[in-house]
């Protein structure tokens, strides 16, 4: 009786950690480096995107687009006609796969029980065990999911704002990556030249996280900025 009591306290306790865990916030986490020329004084940001000839009738492209436009609309950008547009916005993007060594611990456990004693709680390992862990190599995949924007005066051809957003994780979907790396290239828009930030948003759809463009290509609505820079 005692032990099944001792099991069923043990079963609430892993429910309730499991419950508070289930609650934490897990963040996406960008390196973003800016070089930056802006003035800030247009009052009117209208813009188009440009293309470089291999991007051209590229449906990806396309789909990158519209959603960096739903993060530049955050910051009074509005799309315009290229002939009429006082920015030029260009895209380039790209993901990258590597493989990461880590050494993990394995335990083995003594099969057999420690002495026991009458009258004393049964001790499972004894007096011998657990053992120390040995070490196994072992090799994930990972990824690393790369944004640039670069926006120039239409009349001059002048750069005044070139931004890269670049994370690794597990994902090995550029396509699901994209809003996040959208999101952290515009946060804090516009950032001082030579600008290095760590960008953190949260993955679990809390706090204003970016959505994904639909399949057939059509964008949600600009959410509110869910993104906390770390200096």
């Amino acid at each position: 009786m005692k032990l099944d009591r001792l099991t069923r306290h043990a079963v609430r306790v892993l429910a309730a950690l499991a419950t508070l865990l289930a609650g934490c916030t897990t963040y996406v986490t960008t390196q973003v480096t800016a070089f930056s020329d802006w003035n800030g004084s247009d009052a009117t940001r209208t813009y188009a995107f440009t293309r470089a000839p291999e991007q051209k009738n590229n449906l990806e492209q396309a789909t990158y687009e519209q959603i960096v436009a739903n993060e530049l609309a955050l910051h009074a950008f509005r799309q315009a006609d290229a002939r009429d547009a006082r920015y030029l916005v260009a895209l380039a993007w790209g993901m990258r796969s590597d493989t990461v060594t880590v050494a993990q611990p394995v335990y083995y456990y003594n099969p057999w029980p420690g002495p026991y004693y009458w009258g004393r709680p049964f001790d499972p390992w004894g007096p011998w065990g657990p053992f120390p862990p040995t070490y196994v190599n072992q090799s994930y995949p990972v990824y690393t999911h790369l944004l640039g924007i670069r926006i120039t005066e239409h009349a001059s051809g002048k750069e005044v704002y070139n931004v890269t957003a670049r994370n690794t994780d597990e994902q090995s979907s550029l396509f699901a990556a994209m809003p996040f790396l959208a999101r952290s290239a515009m946060s804090d828009f516009p950032l001082s030249n030579g600008a290095v930030r760590t960008v953190k948003i949260p993955l679990n759809g809390k706090e204003g996280a970016p959505n994904e463009v639909a399949a057939g290509g059509a964008a949600p609505p600009a959410p509110a900025s869910g993104a906390k820079t770390v200096e």
